[in-house]
């Protein structure tokens, strides 16, 4: 597979971009660039490699959930510009 300056032109005209001829050259070879090095990696054997969802080992590093005491209100609203009956007053969004 290979990327024609054709291509690069409909992308970018799908995504609105004005490149000058210079940069559908350039764009074209660096793409054709990368597929070949793409298909370099299907030359692999992967036989004994076990699928996985990412190369790396991830951990929910989330903290656990836990119930504590919450701000009291006056903290909360010191910096709020508007307050109203324990509530943020915002402008109206619906008329």
């Amino acid at each position: 597979m290979s990327i024609q300056v054709n291509d690069v032109e409909h992308v970018a005209k799908l995504a609105r971009l004005n490149l000058t001829e210079e940069e559908r050259e350039t764009f074209t070879e660096q793409l054709n660039a990368i597929l070949q090095y793409a298909e370099k990696l299907n030359e692999l054997d992967t036989d004994q490699v076990e699928p996985t969802t990412h190369v790396l080992h991830l951990s929910n590093v989330m903290r656990e959930d836990e119930v504590r005491e919450s701000l009291p209100q006056e903290k909360v609203f010191r910096n709020a510009p508007e307050e109203e009956d324990g509530q943020f007053k915002v402008p109206a969004v619906l008329d």
